[in-house]
């Protein structure tokens, strides 16, 4: 007896021990307690960053969401690109380091300069970098991330139909990483079910013209090599866009599927899922509105071409948004980045081996 008592209380503390490892490195990483305590209050400022502007979606939700649910007597919502250079993102830096460094480094000077009661990364790749930073280790306010919201939706698809499979489409650091599958893996699905297909050069190309021809091209290309490695599978399949800016092309992706004769049974956005956070009972219909208070901040400029495309596509989802975009502000000085990148060791212009080099672009921004 004693001994089935003490290998239990092995179990328990094996158990345990993982469960905080998991934490450790999860990028959902927000304290429940500082959270639910900070979204109580009457007034927030709200910081939402992304490597490039997928994220401005999640902000156009974010606002249609709260001015809804009228939890709150005014809500301060900050948009910061954390994009450092035209010349390329933070797939494009040659170590882990580097990106851990400029993103540690961008999320110390928002909290500096807007004092946010919540940051929420609306961005693949930053959320996956996240948990390595040093203001992870230190961070006083909540801080959370996309990562396991598109888990947490993948899980709902592929739960009830064991025959089912999925193809993650993402940035090369977020496909790299693999940290959606390891999720899902832990969760129970094989890893056989998730098929992982990285995107290069796909979102600066969204962000010119989301529905142009260039960025039909690419996405029929990788949707292309994705299939491939499905092979004939028939069971039922679901997409996941592991990027915050693939949802602005959704019917490029519906066609190319559709183009090559391949049923798709969901496409899975997870930014939308990140309001969720808001609509707490408790807080609900608190007040007759919002006053809502919008920022879009970057660092490097944003060609016109771009505040066009998105501009247009954001109006038929939060006005407030579209305008926003449209009278952004440009801080050149925003954060330091450049002691943090080794110019010695700058990356030579990538080229995908399966495509070639088919645009000028060099540089993946996400």
């Amino acid at each position: 007896m004693k001994r089935a008592h003490f290998f239990f209380t092995l179990a328990v503390i094996g158990i345990s021990l993982f469960f905080l490892i998991s934490c450790a490195d999860s990028p959902s990483f927000a304290r429940e307690d500082t959270l639910f305590e900070r979204l109580e209050q009457k007034e927030l400022t709200i910081v939402m960053t992304d490597s490039g502007l997928g994220g401005l979606s999640v902000m156009a939700d974010t606002v249609e969401k709260l001015r809804t649910l009228n939890a709150y007597k005014s809500v301060r919502l900050v948009f910061v690109n954390a994009l450092f250079s035209t010349e390329g993102g933070y797939n494009s830096l040659r170590t882990p380091e580097e990106k851990h460094r400029i993103l540690d480094s961008a999320l110390h000077r928002m909290e500096e300069l807007y004092q946010p009661d919540l940051i929420l990364i609306a961005c693949n790749t930053l959320s996956i970098l996240y948990p390595r930073t040093t203001f992870a280790q230190s961070a006083s306010i909540p801080v959370m991330g996309i990562v396991d919201t598109g888990v947490e939706m993948m899980a709902e698809r592929l739960k009830p139909n064991p025959e089912a499979r999925l193809i993650l489409f993402g940035t090369q650091t977020t496909i790299t990483e693999n940290t959606h599958t390891l999720k899902l893996t832990q969760m129970g699905f094989l890893p056989d079910r998730i098929i992982t297909q990285a995107c290069p050069d796909l979102v600066p190309y969204i962000e010119k013209d989301h529905s142009g021809d260039e960025t039909e091209m690419l996405i029929l290309a990788y949707v292309d090599e994705a299939l491939q490695k499905l092979g004939g599978h028939t069971s039922p399949l679901y997409v996941c866009f592991g990027c915050t800016h693939y949802g602005y092309a959704l019917e490029l992706w519906q066609n190319a599927f559709s183009g090559m004769g391949v049923d798709v049974a969901g496409f899975i956005n997870p930014n939308s899922g990140m309001t969720h956070i808001f609509d707490r009972p408790s807080v609900r219909g608190r007040f007759e509105r919002t006053d809502i208070e919008t920022r879009i901040i970057s660092m490097v400029p944003i060609p016109e071409e771009t505040v066009s495309s998105l501009g247009e596509w954001l109006f038929s989802r939060s006005p407030d948004i579209s305008r926003a975009l449209h009278r952004h502000e440009i801080i050149p000085d925003l954060f330091p980045w450049k002691p943090f990148v080794d110019e010695s060791r700058k990356p030579p212009i990538p080229m995908d081996e399966s495509l070639g080099n088919l645009f000028d672009d060099p540089f993946e921004w996400d």
